[in-house]
């Protein structure tokens, strides 16, 4: 059955995109398998899988915020943990229990509310023509180069919408009492006045004098922490529209028919600009009334027909429209469709030359005189002004047909010709590119680098990378993009010998024992203080808060808080870690400022956020807790247990 899928991939691409859910993108022959092998899931919620796909692509995003975020400060260690990947699978599973009581209440949202949510998108807004109506011909284009009608998009937006109702409502019940506000924003505002004593590591760096065979006990108990990691030096090619790109070469001929297959997304329509006088008849009126409205807009007719350079005079004078009167009738410019008159009024008003009025024209609304005052004929584009333009879009569209076309073969043959990627870089015309990795991503590389996805160091570190010197396997990192590479050298994580990093192993040791002195001294000093209550040596007196600690670490501010109130002045020691030790006085509770209605008002928002939260997650919960949750654990190094059937 593989097989199949592997030899029709265009035609089971184009299934699939009708049922995978969108922001997926292209998840390979791995991703195929997922539906029939549990091992390439990661959970299912009452019988709807969780891909491996879907869980790596939301994890690998976390991770490209958080490095965008920090920098050459991100460490993917601290973010790609266990618990990390468990919390990501849960915020999956509650997405898609959410999902399922979405679909059970049969929720949904109105047309209305779903086009505002359309219009307030930048990427549609964009589309805007000067008119003001959508281009609909590019609106098209953007959905289909993501596999996508227009119908397909909107019942995405539609649903998306519709799984925010849940939330909403919970969340717009939260509330909080004002006495509970008051008291919280109390508690987070009232002061106390301490005064420091620091015992800083630093400062005990020169009483501190390791013997060499200190230092070898250190080295050898800390071998680890001076390892140096496995890098591997690789050659390597990507597969993307962006890498097919280049060898795109459109024909002037490809560009002719691009051109006119889409000559309306080139074309101007024609416009007028038409003044109207309307003599109002609802389409739920009486006969009698329609006839009395009728005459009385005959009647109108002859007079501005009599005297057609008076128009705008008449219609302030006898028009009931009431947002164009005052102008004399002025609709200014528009295309058919714009107005509200419908059909009838835009083959009336696009038959008239310009200063020619209508006869009686009936609509939904009444009876309309209509006057055009001006002509703004179709305008189109002539092909060589937008040549460039249309070359960019079809080499996009050819690059990224060559790449569906090319993804079965390029992953064949970096596997059949596993020795080497020169014969995958000549057939597909790719750069073969050099970079030395280590097994863990580069925080100096682009968020979006392929050498920087963990599926693709994992494979350049396995045995038959570096060990066999065989290709990787084509490994799908997303957006549609796939990379091999090969091992051209390995070098194995290694501890250098003492002698060559001795000076950086002492300095670990003297940091560590200034910072085992500093921690002494500051503890036997905090004994000391609690007995004779002497002020000698401290800094002097500030007033620190939980809403501003005044540069106080969070630990000391926890423990200047834990301090029993009726019991003052007072001390406390605390642990700084590297930084050494700090002992704190306690000298007064300093109650807050009467707080304001305004104040108060902010902070009861606030609080009911919070609350709002609390709320929400227990319902989540709940629903989780109903659910059927089947965890399969395999998420690496992450173990969740079972919810259970």
């Amino acid at each position: 059955m593989l097989d199949f899928f592997r030899n029709h991939q265009r035609l089971m691409m184009f299934m699939l995109v009708l049922v995978i859910v969108p922001g997926l993108g292209f998840v390979g022959i791995q991703g195929f398998r997922g539906f029939f092998d549990d091992s390439a899931n990661v959970a299912s919620v009452n019988g709807h899988k969780i891909t491996r796909a879907e869980y790596d692509n939301s994890m690998r995003m976390q991770l490209d915020r958080a490095r965008q975020m920090l920098g050459n400060q991100f460490d993917t260690k601290l973010f790609d943990t266990p618990d990390r990947r468990k919390e990501m699978l849960d915020g999956l599973i509650q997405q898609r229990v959410l999902a399922d009581e979405t679909q059970r209440l049969h929720l949904t949202v109105s047309d209305d509310a779903l086009r505002r949510a359309l219009m307030a998108d930048p990427v549609i807004a964009s589309l805007k023509k000067p008119d003001g109506s959508i281009d609909l011909d590019r609106y098209k284009q953007l959905l289909a180069m993501q596999g996508l009608t227009p119908d397909q998009y909107q019942e995405q937006v539609r649903y998306g919408m519709a799984m925010q109702e849940l939330p909403a409502a919970i969340q717009s019940t939260a509330f909080v009492p004002k006495a509970l506000a008051q008291h919280l924003t109390e508690l987070a505002e009232q002061q106390r006045e301490v005064q420091g004593l620091a015992f800083r590591s630093q400062d005990y760096a020169s009483k501190v004098q390791p013997t060499d065979a200190q230092v070898q006990a250190y080295y050898d108990a800390h071998k680890d922490a001076f390892a140096t990691p496995a890098t591997a030096t690789i050659q390597y090619v990507v597969l993307s529209p962006a890498t097919l790109a280049a060898s795109a070469k459109p024909t002037d001929a490809d560009l002719q028919k691009y051109y006119q297959d889409n000559i309306a997304h080139y074309r101007t329509e024609g416009e007028v600009r038409a003044s109207h006088i309307l003599i109002s008849a609802p389409k739920d009126a009486s006969a009698a009334d329609k006839e009395k409205a009728k005459q009385k807009a005959e009647a109108i007719l002859a007079q501005v027909k009599a005297h057609p350079d008076q128009f705008a005079a008449i219609a302030q004078k006898e028009s009931q429209d009431p947002g164009s009167a005052s102008k004399g009738g002025d609709l200014g410019y528009f295309t058919r469709g714009m107005i509200a008159g419908g059909k009838a009024f835009d083959d009336a008003v696009f038959s008239l030359k310009k200063d020619e009025i209508s006869n009686i024209v009936q609509t939904d609304f009444g009876f309309h005189i209509v006057k055009v005052t001006d002509i703004k004929p179709e305008v189109t584009k002539p092909f060589d002004d937008v040549k460039q333009a249309i070359e960019k879009d079809v080499q996009a569209q050819q690059a990224a047909k060559a790449f569906s076309d090319d993804s079965d073969g390029f992953t064949s043959i970096v596997y059949e010709k596993a020795k080497g990627l020169q014969p995958a870089a000549d057939k597909y015309k790719l750069q073969l590119q050099t970079a030395t990795v280590t097994e863990h991503p580069n925080p100096a590389l682009p968020a979006d680098s392929p050498l920087n996805n963990p599926k693709f160091l994992a494979a350049v570190f396995a045995g038959d990378s570096v060990k066999d010197r065989n290709n990787t396997q084509a490994i799908d990192v997303g957006n549609n993009t796939l990379i091999s590479a090969h091992v051209t050298d390995f070098k194995p994580a290694a501890v250098p010998a003492l002698d060559t990093i001795k000076d950086a192993v002492r300095q670990k040791l003297v940091a560590q024992q200034s910072t085992e002195l500093a921690q002494k001294e500051g503890a036997a000093k905090l004994a000391e203080l609690q007995k004779s209550k002497s002020t000698a040596g401290f800094s002097s007196a500030l007033k620190v808060s939980r809403n501003d600690p005044q540069g106080v670490p969070p630990a000391a501010l926890s423990a200047i808080y834990k301090v029993d109130a009726q019991k003052l002045p007072a001390y406390v020691g605390v642990d700084l870690g590297n930084e050494g030790y700090a002992i704190y006085r306690v000298n007064a509770i300093v109650p807050p400022a009467p707080i304001d209605a305004q104040r108060l008002a902010a902070a009861q928002q606030q609080v009911a956020q919070v609350d709002a939260q609390a709320q929400m997650q227990a319902y989540l919960d709940a629903l989780r807790s109903r659910a059927k949750v089947k965890l399969y654990g395999n998420l690496d190094s992450a173990q969740p247990a079972n919810d259970g059937e």
